[in-house]
């Protein structure tokens, strides 16, 4: 009979668990997450770690939304302080270093992310995709951010950057230096 926790027991667990998903996610990877190392890494028995989510899908859903999440809030911040296309391609930079930081929430093609999605029900994949379109609208439609040329080629333009996270080891220069570079040199000709 699995142990019985107090409210606050509780909410730290769950905590555990969803840092822990997302630094095991980002260095392994999906399949290679366990439940079995993750419960060991928080300190819970297996059979407890079915008290907070009813599958490893569950878990690792609720992760790639607080992730996900925590750079829309992050991004909204930064434009509510700068309100401008500095804000913008500071937004950008954050959000290049959070996909530097945890790959799957950039690299929805791979096989371990489509291993993931194709688990999920479609409620939990309308919730990923609700997230991920939350995140894009930091900048889309804000009265301060005029483009200078059509608003598809900008975006399209910024998921290109954006993209370079999948080629970063190829590099000889660091990939940051880069990114920060290409951002500040094409945001003037992005935005007004």
């Amino acid at each position: 009979m699995p142990k019985s926790f107090s409210e606050q027991q509780k909410k730290n667990i769950r905590h555990k668990l969803l840092t822990e998903c997302t630094q095991q996610w980002s260095k392994y990877g999906y399949k290679k997450t366990s439940i079995d190392t993750l419960c060991a890494n928080v300190g819970i028995s297996k059979g407890a770690f079915y008290t907070f989510f009813n599958s490893k899908e569950a878990l690792f859903c609720e992760a790639l939304c607080l992730v996900q999440d925590n750079l829309y809030k992050q991004a909204n911040e930064i434009m509510a302080n700068s309100p401008n296309k500095y804000g913008l391609a500071e937004v950008l930079k954050v959000t290049y270093r959070q996909y530097c930081k945890h790959s799957f929430i950039c690299n929805t093609t791979s096989v371990d992310f489509i291993s993931f999605t194709n688990k999920l029900s479609p409620i939990q994949l309308t919730a990923i995709a609700e997230y991920s379109q939350k995140a894009g609208q930091v900048f889309l439609n804000k009265p301060y951010i005029k483009f200078k040329i059509n608003q598809k080629k900008a975006i399209s333009v910024i998921t290109a950057l954006l993209a370079m996270v999948s080629s970063k080891e190829k590099m000889c220069y660091d990939h940051l230096e880069v990114f920060d570079f290409m951002v500040d040199n094409l945001i003037n000709d992005i935005c007004e």
